[in-house]
């Protein structure tokens, strides 16, 4: 027998092959991983809540019903209670810009005027925010990094820390 008659008809040798197959699998393999990795993503895409200061959606303009995180000071004499006892309506300031907020539930004990809150939900049309959820701060310390340096671009930082 010579050696060119152990060789396969098509002219590629077992080693060939087994490497062409090994390569088919592992192409395979990193297809289903994209598509995975795809999915995955897709899936957080909706889940997604970015953090502006009323300055950051004035700047990006953020479409409607986009989910978002709105940080700022409650504004000095917006706070109002509508006529169903469990609606507020409260304006949300970084001292540069301002955003109409609509919150339905019960607010934390420690929100107030002039105290920082964090408000989450969905922007409407008109550029107001419908929250589904408000945070208050939890300490005389606390403000989101990126409202303290709002309020310093402002001119109304005080040292205390309280912004107001």
């Amino acid at each position: 027998m010579s050696g060119a008659e152990s060789q396969p008809k098509h002219g590629l040798s077992r080693a060939a092959t087994r490497k062409r197959k090994r390569l088919y699998i592992v192409l395979a393999g990193m297809t289903m991983l994209g598509i995975a990795v795809a999915l995955v993503l897709t899936a957080f895409q909706d889940n997604i809540v970015f953090f502006y200061t009323p300055s950051d959606l004035a700047e990006k303009q953020v479409g409607p019903e986009q989910r978002v995180r709105l940080g700022g000071l409650v504004e000095d004499g917006s706070v109002r209670k509508i006529d169903d006892g469990v609606t507020t309506q409260f304006v949300i300031t970084d001292y540069i810009d301002t955003v109409d907020v609509s919150y339905t539930g019960i607010l934390p004990d420690l929100f107030r005027e002039g105290q920082g809150v964090i408000a989450e939900g969905r922007m409407l049309p008109d550029g107001s925010l419908q929250a589904t959820e408000v945070l208050a701060k939890h300490d005389e310390n606390y403000m989101p990094k990126e409202v303290a340096e709002k309020i310093k671009e402002s001119g109304r930082w005080q040292e205390d820390g309280s912004g107001g």
